[in-house]
């Protein structure tokens, strides 16, 4: 049975963009404090990045192979909503 959190082979990167304080912040800061341990050990060798800034909104972006890049915006959503976001975002490689 496949991992909820095993990312597909052309992933290469995942990147988390969000405010240390910020209200809109909130659900993926507790999203990833659940998630992210268990992303990282199904996916040892991607690189998951979080990335904190002062007034950022929420934010996923994924890089693919040959250096695709996409973006997701990731405003409005509660915990659970992220999870199911995240997931068919980062399985739809280009």
């Amino acid at each position: 049975m496949a991992s909820k959190y095993a990312f597909p082979k052309p992933l290469k990167e995942l990147r988390f963009h969000l405010c240390q304080t910020g209200a809109s912040s909130t659900p993926l800061r507790s999203f990833l404090q659940r998630a992210y341990p268990v992303m990282k050990k199904h996916n040892p060798y991607i690189p998951i990045l979080i990335r904190e800034a002062q007034g950022v909104s929420p934010q996923v972006i994924a890089r693919f192979e040959y250096g695709k890049e996409i973006k997701l915006p990731l405003d409005g959503l509660t915990d659970k909503d992220l999870e199911t976001t995240i997931e068919k975002f980062v399985m739809k490689a280009p």
